[in-house]
């Protein structure tokens, strides 16, 4: 029996892409593939909010349209709505290509009997190593230096001691998270020779040698790096502010490329602004795009880029088969590697990873 496939893809994580890597595994599903192509306008258009989920693009009407007879979508940002799920009752699967499936509604899908998939890891790599480039942007002045040569200005008086960055060998850099990235990021710092901490609430079992696990304010009294790599929970929304950053060494640096919402970015504008910061890098902002009035536009020692972390072409192939992958367990009726709803499907949910 013919199985229809939805690959809902956008320009990043192309529905090409997707369709591909379905093919790729279908030796090892039961039955042919009828594989439709919906194409979303990510990031050509910013995604946002669509009905009650998150960072997601297209319209409930486009998806609900592609999937009339459809059991499987695969995706990165097609909106998985109460409204959807009510519209399209054959589907059963919805595997979404990203670190966690922030667009879908999960208590509606497991509701309807659908499971939900997503791709952890998929970008630990690209976003471990554009972490450690901010870095190191952002320690050496490699943005400002560039611009002001540009415009003919030779910035000797950098060398003086009190204006020169630090070298990462020797370091002591603390990790807020430890997951796929945070332990890519670790390994890349080791090589350097920094010394590695990291506070992590849900690491089990303890750190591995290579780093060593410390509560939050010590990590915080003790590092001249703060790098971010936490999911952003209810929990810890906002838990870097005034006085976390105040509890950091004078000339101290703060990096993050995981979630805005994390961290009070007016807080690190004031600790540049009086010296106790020497710098920071931003790939993620509390508002995206960044206004045009922003203090992050203005202050002196900020490095940033547009939420490009994850963004490789390695990412993109890896979502596509992380969920094509799901799709043939699913229909080998095996458990789900990746699940966040388990209960959907009582016996074949799986481990269900996400955090």
């Amino acid at each position: 029996m013919t199985v229809k496939i939805l690959a809902a893809g956008d320009h990043f994580v192309q529905a090409g892409l997707l369709a591909d890597a379905l093919r790729a595994e279908q030796d090892r599903m039961p039955g042919p593939l009828q594989i439709g192509e919906l194409h979303l306008p990510w990031p050509i258009e910013p995604f946002g909010d669509v009905a009650e989920v998150h960072e997601a693009s297209g319209t409930e009407e486009q998806l609900i349209e592609a999937l009339q007879g459809v059991r499987i979508c695969v995706t990165q940002m097609a909106p998985l709505t109460r409204r959807v799920l009510q519209a399209c009752p054959d589907l059963e699967l919805f595997a979404v290509g990203r670190g966690g499936p922030v667009n879908a509604n999960l208590e509606a899908a497991t509701e309807h009997g659908v499971a939900v998939t997503f791709a952890p890891g998929r970008n630990a790599t690209a976003t471990a190593e554009h972490t450690v480039a901010l870095l190191l942007a952002a320690l050496r002045r490699i943005p400002h230096t560039h611009r002001e040569l540009a415009r003919g200005i030779w910035r000797g008086d950098y060398y003086q001691y009190e204006e020169v960055g630090m070298e990462l060998a020797g370091a002591t850099v603390g990790l807020v998270g430890y997951g796929a990235i945070g332990h890519r990021v670790a390994r890349i710092l080791g090589g350097f020779g920094a010394h590695v901490l990291v506070h992590d609430p849900y690491l089990h079992g303890g750190a591995d040698a290579a780093v060593e696990s410390v509560s939050l304010d010590e990590l915080l009294a003790r590092s001249r790096v703060l790098s971010l790599h936490a999911r952003l929970t209810a929990e810890n929304r906002g838990m870097i502010g005034a006085a976390q950053i105040a509890a950091m060494p004078p000339g101290s640096v703060i990096v993050n490329c995981a979630r805005g919402g994390l961290l009070d970015y007016d807080a690190v504008c004031d600790a540049l602004d009086r010296g106790h910061l020497f710098a920071a890098a931003f790939d993620v902002f509390p508002e995206e795009p960044v206004p045009a009035g922003s203090r992050l536009l203005r202050t002196p020692g900020i490095v940033m880029t547009p939420h490009l972390a994850g963004a490789s072409k390695q990412t993109a192939h890896q979502a596509a088969g992380i969920c094509a992958a799901e799709t043939a367990r699913y229909l080998r009726g095996e458990p789900l590697a990746h699940c966040a709803n388990p209960e959907a499907l009582p016996g074949r949910g799986g481990a269900g990873e996400h955090r």
